[in-house]
């Protein structure tokens, strides 16, 4: 895919109006070590949200003005062939620009080839060798497109063995609604060809003091007109041009206050370089500056483009004069990779302010949202390591081998992409495997063998489109789940782990019916013809149910009994209690028997006493 690219001078975003309702605006200095602000007073960050690479600089710093063009972020093969910027962003539609240069920062005289994605789709390409002005200078190039999921990814794919390179990253937040979205609708990128002021020269954020509520950047109409534009004359106003700075476009004042005509009755043809695989979205601009122009029917126009007549303008009819009127055409079923556009007088001259060139560049295909989740988490948990490019979408682009060691392919109604195939075998992975991966529910053929992982299988495992499982020579430990033994597996390796427990029956049957397994050096395992005899009660996970209910009844037994030796003690202790207490009554009436004896007593001793102290008496008869 050729692109219309803009060299070497900077680009940068404004600090936006109060009356801009969108305040979401990254820009990354790739390669950056410190936060940085330019002569424009727009603030740069320092590199960040990457998931690999290295840090270079240009050969020749002092040919770039601006700090975020002098350093670069690559991506060595080493870094693994995909590699991504991945920033976290509220959905909405966003315009994404990047600065690309080589400038032999790594002294091999080679500019590299690769291909970047944005959103997972497939939208620019550069091949070797670079055009010299652009591997000195480097190239922007931006684009709009719809985020949906929260992030924001911009990804490069090595071409053989070349690092992909990046100079700066600018990610901005637009009107959802610009750029006539409601019809061409959300599933299409917006790929910047050619964004033309005319009679004009470079201006725009980077350029000069103008400013772009989109952080847009025009480059002149000069080189985009052919010959057969005679008589050109350019025009300029210094009234006050209205209708510009508008939503949802915002397009700027100063586009509006320049404009080329012609004199001499000859027509204004532009010829811009397209692929013509794609749509096109043409977005033209005008104003009438000319004051000469005091009515309609003064100034109009026919615009054919590639020889076909598709509109009649007449902008005073429409808009009066010193006002912006804009309309825009979509370009279908092209045959050839020259796009020719003509401005044919009908009465007076042609006259255009501004002319945008966007290839419709088709969404493609995203992995469904549960199996990017999966594989995020199959990626942690296996520790997959940085060289095999886990990064992005798993899926997408399409065109790319996305990550490596796994297969793709769209869904059943073809509006998604599933992960159907996992081939991770010998890849020196140490970690264990997520229970996530029973989101993968398309998942035909996993294969994980002679890695050094650990832990238990998933329950998960068992999903009805698992045709191939080959687990074997890893230090998985724990039971076979039942789940296995339900699927549609024909194929089956588990052998040299340290799994223990009875292999469910129902994966048995696979060796029976056709298919292939093989369980051999896990000494844990039993149940099968060709492994030791389970003990008794011993089932897939250890005890079988049968050993769980007799441990269960042991259980009660010991409780019973144990209850029972605690009832008998307690009633014994209670009888004892009646058999040496005495009733209350009876200790009443020995109480009271106590004190009639003690009373008795002493009545006698006194009657005692008394009697020995009287005289005695003698009776004389």
């Amino acid at each position: 895919m050729s692109l219309i690219i803009l060299l070497s001078l900077p680009f940068f975003l404004f600090s936006s109006s109060l009356s801009y309702p969108f305040d979401t605006v990254y820009r990354i200095d790739c390669g950056g070590t410190t936060n940085s602000t330019d002569k424009f007073n727009a603030t740069w960050l320092s590199d960040r949200f990457f998931t690999g690479g290295a840090t270079g600089l240009v050969s020749e710093p002092l040919n770039f003005p601006s700090l975020q063009e002098k350093t670069l972020r690559f991506f060595p093969i080493s870094s693994g062939k995909k590699n991504c910027y991945v920033v976290n962003v509220p959905n909405g539609r966003y315009f994404i620009r990047t600065f690309v240069v080589y400038d032999n920062y790594d002294g091999k005289l080679h500019s590299p080839s690769f291909d970047l994605s944005v959103e997972g789709t497939l939208v620019m390409s550069w091949r070797s060798p670079w055009p010299e002005e652009v591997s000195r200078k480097g190239a922007y190039s931006d684009l709009f497109t719809f985020i949906a999921d929260g992030e924001a990814d911009v990804c490069f794919y090595s071409i053989a063995t070349d690092p992909p390179v990046i100079g700066s990253l600018e990610i901005v937040r637009v009107d959802p609604l610009s750029y006539d979205s409601a019809s061409i609708g959300d599933a299409f990128i917006l790929v910047n060809y050619g964004r033309l002021s005319c009679g004009d020269s470079q201006w725009g954020p980077g350029f000069s003091n103008d400013t772009d509520l989109f952080g847009r950047s025009w480059q002149s109409d000069a080189q985009f007109r052919s010959q057969n534009s005679r008589g050109v004359k350019a025009l300029s106003s210094l009234n006050n041009v209205l209708g510009a700075d508008q939503q949802p476009n915002y397009f700027p004042k100063r586009l509006y206050e320049t404009a080329i005509t012609v004199v001499g009755g000859g027509v204004l043809e532009y010829e811009l370089q397209v692929d013509a695989k794609l749509d096109y979205l043409l977005w033209f601009h005008f104003a009438e500056i000319d004051t000469s122009v005091t009515k309609s029917g003064q100034r109009v126009f026919d615009v054919s483009i590639n020889e076909e007549n598709v509109s009649r303008i007449d902008i005073f009819k429409e808009v009066g004069s010193f006002h912006g009127l804009s309309w825009h055409y979509v370009v279908k079923n092209l045959s050839s990779t020259v796009l020719t556009v003509k401005l044919v007088p009908v009465v007076g001259a042609p006259i255009i302010s501004g002319l945008e060139n966007y290839a419709l560049v088709p969404a493609d295909l995203s992995t469904v949202p549960d199996q990017v989740i999966a594989m995020r988490a199959l990626k942690e948990s296996l520790r997959v390591p940085g060289r095999m490019g886990w990064n992005g979408d798993p899926c997408a682009p399409t065109e790319w081998d996305t990550w490596e060691g796994v297969t793709c392919h769209p869904n059943k109604n073809g509006s998604a992409l599933v992960v159907s195939q996992i081939d991770l075998g010998s890849q020196g992975l140490k970690g264990f495997i997520s229970d996530q991966i029973s989101m993968l529910s398309n998942l035909v053929s996993l294969n994980l063998s002679s890695n050094s992982l650990e832990g238990t299988l998933p329950s998960g495992l068992g999903q009805k489109s698992l045709v191939r499982l080959d687990l074997s020579n890893n230090r998985l430990s724990g039971s076979i789940p039942d789940s296995l033994a339900s699927s549609n597996l024909h194929l089956v390796l588990l052998n040299g782990n340290l799994l223990e427990g009875q292999v469910p029956e129902g994966l048995y049957s696979i060796g029976v019916h056709g298919g292939a397994i093989d369980l051999s050096g896990n000494k844990g395992l039993c149940g099968l013809p060709s492994l030791p005899e389970c003990p008794l009660f011993w089932g897939t996970g250890g005890l079988s149910t049968g050993g769980k209910i007799a441990v269960g009844l042991a259980s009660l037994f010991f409780l019973c009994v144990l209850l029972l030796v605690i009832y008998i003690f307690c009633i014994r202790r209670r009888n004892n209690d009646y058999d040496f207490g005495l009733p209350h009554d009876l200790m009443s009436l020995a109480a009271k028997r106590n004190r009639y004896q003690r009373q008795k007593s002493l009545m006698l001793l006194e009657m005692e006493s008394q009697h020995a102290r009287s005289p005695a008496t003698i009776n004389s008869h």
